[in-house]
C-alpha cells in the first residue's frame, strides 16, 4: 500500500497506453537495483542508450537485462548500436548477440545513417519475424538534417513503419529535447506539428521522446495521463509518474486517470 493512498488512484490503462521508456546511460547493477526498488512499477521499457551496451562486459549487460526483465520491464539496446551494425554489415550478428544477452526489443533507426524505405521495411519485418518487439524511430540526430522533414514527412514515415510491422514508433527528441522533431530550439512543443500527427495517426502507436518537464506536461495535458513518453532519465521517473497522476502542480486537477 502506498503512503497517502486515500489521496490518489492508480492509472487505468491497457498495454498500448501509458508507456514510459527510461533512458539508461550506463547505470551500474547496484544503481539499477536501487532504482527498481522504488520505480519498477512506473517503467515499461528500458533503453540502454546509443552504444553504451558495447563498452561493458557481456556478463554485466546480461545481468542488467535479466534484472529489468525480472521486474517486468522490456530492455533494448539503443538505435545507434543498430545503425553501427548496419553500416558494418553485421546486422545478423547484432540480432544474435541481442538475443543471447536477453534483450526482448530492437530499435531500428536511421538517425545518423541513410536507409532506403524499402530496406527499412525489410529490416522491420526481419526483426519482427525473429520474435523481438519492434520499435522504430523517426528523425535525425543532426538538427540541420532533421529540419528537412516536415510534420507530414514524419507522419508518412510513421505509417510506413507501422504497415511494415513496427509495434511502436518513437518520435526523435534525443536526451536534450531541443531543435528536433516536435520541439523548437527552446524545447517548446510545435503545436501545429502535433496537430498533423493527431489528424493522421493513432497516437497510441507513438512514443514521444520528451526529456524535459515542460514537454511532458504539455503532452500529458494534450493527450491524457496515459500518453506514451520516452527518454526519461531514471531520476525523473517518479516525478513523471506524479505528473501523470495529477500529484504535481502542473497537472493537479487537470488529468483523468481512467
Amino acid at each position: 500500500m502506498n503512503a497517502f493512498d486515500f489521496l490518489t488512484n492508480d492509472r487505468v490503462r491497457n498495454p498500448e497506453e501509458g508507456i514510459t521508456m527510461m533512458l539508461d546511460k550506463g547505470m551500474g547493477p547496484n544503481m539499477v537495483e536501487d532504482f527498481l526498488e522504488i520505480s519498477r512499477s512506473y517503467v515499461d521499457l528500458a533503453k540502454l542508450g546509443w552504444g553504451t551496451s558495447a563498452i561493458h562486459e557481456r556478463e554485466l549487460i546480461k545481468y542488467k537485462v535479466d534484472t529489468y526483465l525480472s521486474n517486468d520491464i522490456i530492455p533494448y539496446p539503443g538505435g545507434t548500436l543498430f545503425e553501427l551494425a548496419y553500416i558494418k554489415g553485421k546486422f545478423d550478428e547484432f540480432l544474435v548477440e541481442s538475443d543471447k544477452l536477453g534483450f526482448k526489443a530492437i530499435e531500428i533507426s536511421d538517425g545518423t545513417v541513410d536507409i532506403t524505405p524499402k530496406e527499412r521495411a525489410r529490416i522491420i519485418r526481419e526483426v519482427k519475424e525473429v520474435g523481438f518487439m519492434t520499435l522504430t524511430e523517426v528523425g535525425k540526430k543532426d538538427p540541420k538534417k532533421d529540419h528537412h522533414f516536415t510534420a507530414q514527412d514524419r507522419v508518412k514515415l510513421v505509417k510506413l513503419d507501422l504497415e511494415s510491422g513496427a509495434d511502436k514508433v518513437i518520435i526523435e527528441g534525443r536526451e536534450g529535447g531541443k531543435d528536433l522533431g516536435i520541439f523548437n530550439g527552446k524545447g517548446d512543443v510545435k503545436e501545429d506539428d502535433i496537430q498533423v500527427f493527431v489528424d493522421n495517426l493513432d497516437i497510441n502507436k507513438l512514443i514521444w521522446e520528451a526529456p524535459q518537464k515542460n514537454q511532458q506536461t504539455y503532452l500529458i495535458l494534450k493527450f491524457g495521463a496515459n500518453v506514451n513518453l520516452g527518454n526519461i532519465s531514471p531520476e525523473e521517473i517518479t516525478a513523471l509518474e506524479t505528473m501523470r497522476r495529477g500529484l504535481r502542480g502542473d497537472t493537479l486537477g487537470k488529468v483523468n486517470l481512467l
